[in-house]
């Protein structure tokens, strides 16, 4: 191309920047096929039965398909900066040299990442999951590998940093069991009373379908200042021990009432020394 005689652009250099162009939408749609076809099998991976615990793979899931994608286009991009003669090899060692004054700059962020990778790994809990961890106790919303969000029941949401959980108890995994305590009258009978509760849970099995077996009546576990109490446990499915605990308490309850037994509520008997007894009758009459 010529302008007031003057070759601004050589036939060459119109043919190679056409050759560029074309290599760049080339690479860029290759990267954006090669994610989605990643994401594809990362999504019939996941929904093969019995792969990864349902929870878990929504979690793992969601994560892998975001890292793929930032891998791919990451690479796609250096691609394309060695088409336009860029010393890529000079970025990538600066960018781990950065990387590293970062991360020593930046202690707890990579304790967090690393943290979050190890959860992910060990499946220490997953969403769904209700568990106590970094102080907090609630439902499982969200997993990063930076944060984990947490909602307690009463509706607040807890976003804690993975590195501050060092100690997780999950009540999902497993069985679980639910504890039911009653107190009776030292003056009532303690067989028939375990005897009431005895029938009251075979009825609670059939009538409660999160009761896995019949509750066990283990007996008398104290002897406090008002009542003998009694204690009932019961094995449960997952997350719902809270539950049948209160519901054993109330049929318990009803069923001690109808029988005629005692609950007792706190009395104080008061004895006055013999020196003060004829002092207290006086100022009676």
């Amino acid at each position: 191309m010529e302008i007031f005689k003057v070759n601004l652009v050589s036939p060459q250099d119109v043919k190679n920047i056409g050759l560029v162009a074309l290599k760049t939408l080339g690479v860029i749609a290759g990267a954006r096929l090669a994610a989605n076809l990643g994401r594809l099998a990362v999504t019939q991976m996941f929904s093969k039965e019995g792969f990864i615990n349902g929870r878990r793979a929504q979690t793992l899931e969601s994560l892998m398909k975001n890292m793929i994608t930032y891998l791919v286009f990451f690479m796609a991009g250096v691609m394309v900066l060695q088409f336009f003669n860029v010393n890529t090899s000079a970025i990538l060692a600066s960018a781990g040299i950065l990387g590293l004054a970062v991360g020593f700059g930046a202690q707890h962020l990579v304790k967090d990442i690393i943290s979050g990778f190890f959860i992910l790994l060990e499946d220490q809990f997953a969403v769904g999951d209700y568990v106590e961890a970094g102080g907090v106790t609630g439902l499982v919303e969200e997993i990063g590998l930076r944060t984990c969000k947490i909602r307690k029941w009463t509706g607040q949401l807890h976003i804690i940093p993975n590195g501050e959980i060092t100690k997780v108890t999950n009540y999902n995994r497993g069985h679980m069991m639910a504890v039911a305590i009653v107190g009776i009258a030292y003056e009532e009978d303690i067989d028939r009373a375990m005897e009431v509760l005895k029938r009251e849970c075979e009825v609670a099995l059939r009538e409660i379908t999160s009761i896995m077996e019949t509750p066990v009546v283990q007996g008398v576990v104290a002897l406090g200042d008002f009542s003998v109490s009694i204690r009932t446990v019961a094995r449960t499915v997952p997350g719902e021990q809270w539950a049948v605990e209160r519901e054993l308490l109330r049929r318990f309850k009803n069923a001690l009432d109808r029988e005629g037994i005692e609950i007792p509520y706190p009395r104080r008997v008061v004895t006055y020394r013999e020196e003060y007894a004829g002092e207290v009758k006086g100022e009676k009459q």
